[in-house]
């Protein structure tokens, strides 16, 4: 008897394709302070950092910090954030507008100069950051619409992309860069790199199986066999390849 395709057992929800999330840090966000909190600091919150700590859920480390008062140090609220290259623990970084421009500051967009490297970026005001997060990575600040209150920023991926001006963005890059460079050497490497995240490994080719497993299996050599693209209505068992393309083939170029 075949098996049930790995589209449709991923889709049930076992231990083995959920991801981990037990063994997370925390959901890391730009620290959240009121205006009025803001104001009574002089415009910039002063944080110290406790502790970096290693994080499964990511491929960077994490910080635990400590926001301070203006006067006397007194303990707000810890929380766990993104920290950039060239912090270590005891460092002091600070959030705000009044900010200075240094690594490892949080400033809102309009108020970091062009050409600056910044991660930890928000797609709007006050989701607590969504670009350039994994280790090594960093946007560049492009240019300013002062009267679109937008800022045009580099993403990682090479392509560019308007946000406003308002959101929050720490200067420098995500620390844990050069992860790639380094090889596995072995499959137990990768087993266990695989093991912190919602998916399955080793995974076996379809071409590679029999037809009552896959609908790519079979065949007197590894082949497809039949046209890869499927509509999105298609039953899970038949559910692989090419889902719903709008084109195939190669691109020509122009």
């Amino acid at each position: 008897m075949g098996k049930r395709i790995i589209a449709q057992r991923r889709g049930k929800g076992t231990p083995t394709y959920r991801a981990p999330s037990h063994r997370f840090k925390a959901k890391l966000m730009h620290l959240r302070v009121s205006a009025a909190d803001v104001e009574k600091r002089g415009g910039v919150v002063r944080c110290v950092v406790e502790k970096i700590l290693h994080d499964p859920a990511r491929s960077a480390p994490i910080a635990l910090v400590r926001p301070l008062n203006g006067g006397g140090g007194e303990v707000v609220k810890k929380q766990f954030v993104i920290i950039p290259e060239g912090i270590s623990e005891g460092d002091e970084i600070c959030y705000g507008a009044s900010a200075e421009l240094k690594v490892g500051n949080t400033l809102p967009l309009r108020c970091i100069p062009e050409g600056t490297p910044v991660c930890n970026v928000e797609l709007r005001p006050g989701d607590g950051g969504k670009i350039a997060r994994a280790g090594g990575d960093f946007a560049t600040v492009l240019a300013h619409s002062a009267e679109k209150n937008m800022t045009l920023l580099a993403l990682p991926s090479g392509k560019e992309k308007w946000v406003s001006s308002e959101c929050l963005a720490t200067v420098g890059v995500v620390a844990g860069g050069g992860r790639m460079e380094k090889p596995l050497v072995k499959a137990g490497k990768k087993y266990h790199k695989m093991k912190a995240r919602a998916a399955k490994y080793p995974r076996v080719r379809g071409v590679a199986m029999n037809p009552v497993d896959h609908p790519f299996g079979g065949g007197s050599h590894q082949h497809v066999g039949r046209p890869k693209t499927v509509s999105r209505g298609a039953p899970p068992g038949r559910k692989v390849g090419s889902i719903a393309a709008k084109r195939t083939g190669r691109k020509k170029r122009k």
